[in-house]
């Protein structure tokens, strides 16, 4: 499983608002509790964007859907 690091600054502020604030903690169990120092990278074609929850600092994940991929699943 090969990470490629990608800039999650890259990407434009409202959707990288949206990608920290729509959040779910599995330690929390609560969603929206948002997360602080993402880090995006590429796994296996997955867009991934792993973070730290505002609210216990245990990592979250959030995997981005491939665009126009109507077969892929959470």
């Amino acid at each position: 499983m090969d990470k490629q690091k990608r800039d999650f600054y890259q990407r434009d502020e409202e959707e990288q608002a949206s990608f920290l604030e729509q959040t779910w903690c599995n330690n929390c169990q609560e969603v929206d509790l948002g997360m602080t120092e993402p880090q995006e990278y590429e796994s296996d074609g997955i867009v991934i964007i792993e973070g730290k929850c505002k609210k216990c600092g245990e990592t979250v994940v959030t995997e981005i859907a491939p665009e126009g991929d109507e077969d892929w699943e959470d």
